[in-house]
Order: C-alpha cells, then sequence, then structure tokens
C-alpha cells in the first residue's frame, strides 16, 4: 500500500461524524441549575501547543476563565479528573477512556468530541513501506489502545498478519510470525519517535509527531479516519459523569469546536492530519459502553 493512496484515503470522513455538536447541561456540582464558577481546570498532554492559548483567550471573552493543566504521561489527566483534581481532560480517544473505566472501576464521560488524529507509521531510513527489508523490526506504543490500533496499522500496509485477523485488542502476542515480514518491539509512546534511528520504522502517536520533528516525507502509512472502525479513535473531552451536563464545560466545548483560530491550530500542530469532528455527546457515550462492554467480555 503506498503512502499517497494512505494519505488520500485519510481526507474522507462519514458523515455521521460531522453531525452536530453536543448539548445539554449541568454544573459541577451535579446539580442542572448552576453553572459553574472559578477557572477550569482542564488537563492536556501537551500544554506548550500554541492553539491552548487562543483557546484560554476565547473562552475568556466568553467570560469562562480556563487553567490548562500539563501531564506528561498518558496515564495521569483521568485520575486527576476522578479525584477532583481537574475539572476536565482533553488528551484521549474513546477507547483509551474505556479501558480506564474498566481498569479503575470509574465513570468518566466524554461531553465532547474534537478530532481523529490518524496513526502513522513514520520512518527514516525508508521511503516506501516496500523498501523495508524482510526481518526488519518497527517499534509500536506498549499502551493498550494505541498498540493494537498500532498493529492494525502495520496489518494494513501489508508488514504483519494478526490472528483471526486482529482487534482493539490485540498485541504483540498475536502477530502470526510466519505470516509476517517485520517483528515487532512495543516501547513506550513517548519513545517511539526518539526510537526512530535504531528501527526501520515506528508507529508515532500524533502528540510526539511535530514535537519530534518528523514530517510527511517521514511518513509511510497510516489508518483512514474515514473507516466505522475509528469511531472509538475519536478525541474527546472527558468529566465526571456527574458533570457531563454541565452548561460551563459544554459552553467550552462548543468554544474549541466553533474558534476558528483554535481549529486551525489543532490542524497545524497535527501537521494537518487531524480530522475534525463535532459528534453528537450521545453517539460517543454509546461507543464508550459499547467499548467498556467488549473490554469486559475479552478479560
Amino acid at each position: 500500500m503506498s503512502k499517497k493512496s494512505l494519505s488520500a484515503a485519510a481526507l474522507l470522513l462519514p458523515l455521521a461524524l460531522a453531525l452536530g455538536a453536543c448539548a445539554g447541561t449541568a454544573s459541577d456540582a451535579g446539580s442542572t441549575d448552576e453553572a459553574t464558577t472559578g477557572p477550569v481546570r482542564i488537563g492536556v498532554v501537551g500544554a506548550g501547543d500554541p492553539y491552548w492559548e487562543l483557546y484560554t483567550e476565547a473562552a475568556a471573552e466568553e467570560g469562562i476563565e480556563v487553567e490548562i493543566v500539563d501531564f506528561t504521561a498518558y496515564d495521569q489527566p483521568n485520575p486527576a479528573v476522578s479525584a477532583g483534581e481537574l475539572d476536565l481532560n482533553q488528551f484521549q480517544h474513546i477507547i483509551y477512556l474505556a479501558t480506564y473505566n474498566v481498569a479503575a472501576d470509574d465513570d468518566l464521560q466524554p461531553i465532547g468530541a474534537t478530532a481523529i488524529y490518524p496513526l502513522g507509521l513514520y520512518s527514516t531510513k525508508y521511503d516506501d513501506v516496500a523498501d523495508i527489508p524482510e526481518g526488519e523490526t518497527i517499534a509500536v506504543p506498549n499502551d493498550e489502545s494505541n498498540q493494537a490500533r498500532a498493529l492494525l496499522v502495520l496489518q494494513s500496509a501489508g508488514l504483519i498478519e494478526l490472528e483471526d485477523g486482529g482487534s482493539i485488542f490485540s498485541t504483540v502476542a498475536d502477530i502470526d510470525a510466519a505470516a509476517s515480514t517485520v517483528t515487532v518491539e512495543a516501547v513506550d509512546a513517548d519513545f517511539t519517535a526518539s526510537s526512530l534511528p535504531d528501527f526501520a520504522g515506528a508507529i508515532v502517536n500524533n502528540d510526539f509527531v511535530t514535537k519530534s520533528g518528523l514530517t510527511e516525507d517521514e511518513l509511510l502509512a497510516q489508518d483512514d479516519p474515514a473507516d466505522p472502525a475509528a469511531f472509538p479513535y475519536i478525541n474527546i473531552f472527558a468529566a465526571k459523569a456527574e458533570d457531563a451536563d454541565n452548561p460551563t464545560y459544554l459552553k467550552l466545548v462548543e468554544i474549541f469546536q466553533e474558534t476558528q483560530s483554535v481549529q486551525d491550530g489543532v490542524l497545524e500542530t497535527s501537521g494537518g492530519t487531524a480530522v475534525l469532528v463535532k459528534t453528537p455527546v450521545a453517539d460517543l457515550v454509546t461507543s464508550l459502553n459499547d467499548v467498556e462492554d467488549d473490554i469486559r467480555a475479552n478479560q
């Protein structure tokens, strides 16, 4: 599969993903009568992205004070929301949240969509998937949700075969070595980009693509946001279940989705790969519940 064909596919998006933004109201105390007062603390991974400053300015213009709290690891923002140290977070897709909720016996909820970020295979040694010699090694993220997605990218690129065709639960152990042309090594997501000199290629989370200086020139393959299977990879704002209808929080989602400078910043930071979405919250919640049920059924 060529780089050009994969890039073209990524420009498509199902109509369902472009449907209207979220609606509903409630407060951070669980009441439906009062809006939140005081600064809203939002946890992110990558607060240095320029659009967050534009976002806080846009929120301030609407009378909402926002404090962006930066985290360096993906496993930190969800417990912080659950513990009340944050009001919201915005760093994860539905599958990641479902995995956390089941493991932690928590009930954080999506309250709005942001974008789908295609997950890409990058290489600083080869210009095309077909150029990767048999027996080389590819690095993938070691966290459960992104590892499965990374393996599906490698399978669609023709580099590996997964037992039973693969799923959101696939791990490196599910690779059919005899039917694959490369081996795969799982490493911390933070280090996939920096480890490229040591591997034929690596699946790099979008958060680390721009920061590591990678460009489309190093992109060999990526998954297709237009595929219905990509729905659970929609990135979201997440809150406590009791805060799911908070009017201030929902207004902050609307500001993110409707402020053009913020949307442009998201696209620029992603290197143009992000597919912006305004998926209805009810659909996000349904997807979350479905994935959580699947996770429990596979435990």
